[in-house]
């Protein structure tokens, strides 16, 4: 009995110890990629920040001439929800995917010479590394969103009470951008207002809008807009209505997330703190229990 649960207990101890060196060394690989590709584009520096960021464009220069034409559609969509970060390209998404499977090989090859492992567990690491650019542009996106989701009841609420001044949507818009907090949803609405001097129907702006930045709740207040704009409704009033109704959603999206937090932290519980107090409370007394009865 005492035999079993010893091989229990180092069995557990083995594999918390390799999923805590695991989340360690993907946290460590996500400080190192985060840290290239906040130099690779700058390009007032020398040394190796310049070296690196001609590296990079060359590459995407080569990519250029091999990349599929779904993928690049399917980057530059997302480059474009994200706002394009640090003017990355198509074909500088594809360059960092390769720079990030050789890093993440190289990294894998020493895991598996530390560990004495098999070469399959550094090819699985390597395809992790290649992937990884991708959730990088997710996730960036997804910060975009969230950011554009809680500057939108300000934003809105400033563009209301400047209508209801006497200011005509142009106006109140240019008003928005010079008052507005600084962010995703500026950005945004300082190209529509572009957009608007340049010659573009209120529509088309606000059509364009809605393609780059693909989000519900900005999608739901824009075509408002345009609905609005087509019937003739008093655009106040509507603004008025939208106003209200997004910081209703914005309270019962709160609520909601407050309800799921005990059931997503049910999962680090079971899995992570309680087998590690369980281990370290409950350890030494079967340990003293069983080898106790054993030595007497």
């Amino acid at each position: 009995m005492q035999d079993i649960l010893t091989v229990i207990l180092i069995v557990g101890s083995a594999l918390l110890t390799a999923a805590a060196v695991a989340f360690l060394g993907i946290g460590l690989y996500q400080n190192v990629f985060e840290r290239f590709l906040s130099e690779v584009r700058d390009e007032s520096g020398g040394g190796m920040k310049g070296a690196g960021s001609v590296a990079i464009r060359k590459l995407g220069v080569i990519n250029r001439r091999f990349m599929w034409p779904s993928y690049e559609a399917k980057a530059r969509r997302k480059l474009i929800k994200a706002g394009e970060p640090q003017g990355y390209k198509p074909e500088d998404i594809m360059a960092m995917q390769e720079v990030s499977a050789v890093l993440a090989l190289i990294f894998g090859l020493f895991a598996c010479n530390a560990f004495n492992a098999t070469f399959a567990w550094a090819l699985l690491v390597m395809l992790i590394g290649l992937y990884y650019p991708l959730l990088w542009l997710n996730d960036q996106v997804k910060k975009r969103h969230l950011a554009i989701s809680r500057a939108l009841p300000y934003s809105l609420d400033l563009l209301t009470l400047s209508v209801e001044a006497g200011l005509d949507f142009t106006g109140a818009l240019a008003k928005v951008v010079e008052k507005g907090k600084a962010g995703a949803l500026r950005e945004e609405l300082q190209l529509v207002l572009k957009q608007l001097k340049m010659g573009k129907t209120r529509e088309e702006a606000l059509k364009s809008m809605i393609v780059r930045v693909d989000l519900p709740p900005l999608t739901t207040f824009v075509t408002a807009l345009i609905q609005a704009d087509k019937m003739g409704t008093s655009l106040g009033k509507v603004l008025r209505i939208q106003s209200t109704q997004m910081r209703i959603d914005r309270t019962q999206r709160a609520e909601k997330l407050a309800g799921e937090a005990p059931v997503k932290m049910l999962f680090p519980l079971i899995a992570c703190i309680f087998p590690t107090v369980f281990m370290v409370l409950f350890g030494p007394i079967v340990f003293q229990f069983f080898f106790g009865e054993l030595a007497g």
